[in-house]
């Protein structure tokens, strides 16, 4: 049986762009959002890219970041 659901596909981020936007440094930045600075070095560098949870974390520290730092204090 067939059953209708809905997918979503975030886009990518430029995680760069963010942490620069907010004015913080990879140290920072990880510390904040809880991320590996190994994990943000990777993203940065392109060597590979969010993907699941963590891209939809980064996707609303893009949009609302002072939103999500406020949650996670």
């Amino acid at each position: 049986k067939k059953v209708a659901a809905k997918t979503h596909k975030l886009p990518q981020v430029n995680v760069a762009e963010i942490r620069h936007q907010l004015g913080l440094t990879q140290m920072e930045f990880a510390s904040k959002f809880c991320i590996s600075v190994a994990t943000l070095r990777h993203w940065e560098r392109g060597d590979r890219s969010p993907h699941g949870p963590a891209l939809a974390l980064l996707n609303v520290v893009a949009k609302e970041p002072q939103a999500v730092l406020r949650a996670l204090s």
